[in-house]
């Protein structure tokens, strides 16, 4: 009997269409399920991963908290966007990737019972994170608009109550691409004062927008700083997924609980991984890196909205992924899997259990395959729909 703890956990689906492409052993089939990049990782953190294999430092669960060469150049990272300093020995500790990071937080943060405000639709690993740590998700609503994804900052700070104990937030967000800005860092600021609530970031992507602009972080704020966790990870903008290394970092009082909980729970990281991502992190090209994959990113995303002008498709700010309403095709998400599977040799995960809105949307990731391949969605869409 499944425990109670799982009981409102569904998959992410992502998996079982990952499966059955791999099963498929067809190159024609365009592979736009999984968050995965082509793009190759940072050139310094390849060289610093071949050197770690023959270093017997790596090979060791010490330091448990994560190395120190990744703690300082981590909090040397998230300080310089949020403008603050953070010390790497009592503010910064490693995580196994963003989302080992993210649970750890809110195992750390929530009481069963409490609440967890995110947006909608949402990532599905987000809020079976908040279900398992036995919190609550309060969903706010986000409006796709021929502009992007938007999300009122009036609605975000009226979903902060006596019930509850963090705003998780991500910018952009995975699925839909939402930027989040000041404004809505101003409006969670007075609500999350209000209700002694914590404002969890996520930042896995939040260099990867497609305006120009830099990241936009809340703890930039005096208001909101002492209330910030920031989560980050080597995963997305570094591109280095198969390292599974991240970060968290914040006020020393609550991360102190929430090194203990790592201890408690995967205890270490990867050895042969964190002195790369550190270097990656520490490169004096490490922005001109992200920026020029962003760049190939931004590109790829505009050549599927416009391969998919005919179709009810909401463009992203950021990110790797944007959303397919299925409704106005006649459609569920699941159906429109199996069609483009079937007959247009796509693969793609419809969004059941990713938010209350879920269950309208399919997502197409466009970060995993190059411009030449995506240039004929089109003609793989009317073969499936017709």
């Amino acid at each position: 009997m499944t425990v109670s703890r799982l009981r409102d956990i569904p998959g992410i689906g992502v998996n079982v269409i990952g499966d059955k492409a791999d099963a498929a052993h067809d190159p024609q089939l365009l592979r736009l399920e999984n968050l995965d990049t082509d793009l190759r990782p940072p050139r310094v953190a390849l060289e610093a991963t071949r050197a770690a294999v023959d270093d017997d430092a790596a090979n060791s669960y010490l330091p448990f908290q994560g190395h120190r060469s990744l703690l300082a150049a981590a909090a040397r990272h998230v300080g310089r966007i949020a403008g603050r300093s953070y010390d790497p020995a009592t503010e910064c500790v490693s995580v196994v990737g963003g989302l080992n990071g993210i649970l750890n937080t809110l195992l750390a943060t929530v009481e069963p019972g409490q609440e967890v405000v995110l947006c909608d639709p949402a990532y599905a690993g987000l809020v079976n994170r908040i279900r398992l740590a036995g919190g609550i998700p309060r969903f706010v609503r986000t409006t796709p608009t021929s502009d992007g994804w938007m999300a009122d900052p009036a609605e975000l700070a009226a979903a902060v109550g006596k019930q509850t104990a963090a705003v998780l937030m991500m910018g952009p967000a995975m699925p839909t691409g939402l930027v989040l800005d000041d404004r809505h860092w101003a409006a969670l600021a007075v609500a999350c004062e209000r209700h002694d609530a914590w404002l969890i970031y996520d930042a896995a992507m939040e260099r990867i927008r497609f305006d120009g602009k830099g990241p936009s972080h809340p703890a930039a704020r005096d208001d909101l700083a002492p209330r910030t966790i920031t989560i980050g990870s080597a995963s997305k903008e570094l591109r280095m997924i198969g390292w599974r290394v991240g970060w968290v970092t914040g006020p020393a009082a609550i991360l102190a609980d929430i090194r203990m909980v790592g201890m408690t729970n995967v205890v270490c990281q990867v050895g042969l991984a964190q002195d790369a991502v550190a270097a990656a992190l520490d490169a004096p090209d490490a922005d001109a890196d992200v920026a020029a994959a962003t760049e190939e990113w931004r590109q790829r995303c505009q050549i599927v909205l416009s391969e998919l002008a005919d179709y009810p498709v909401t463009r992203p700010q950021g990110g790797w992924s944007l959303l397919i309403d299925t409704g106005p095709l006649g459609l569920t998400p699941h159906q429109l899997t199996h069609r483009l599977f079937d007959k247009g040799r796509v693969a793609a995960t419809p969004m059941t259990g990713w938010g209350p809105s879920g269950d309208h949307y399919l997502r197409i990731v466009f970060a995993n395959e190059p411009v030449g391949r995506l240039a004929g969605l089109r003609e793989r869409f009317q073969a499936a729909i017709g």
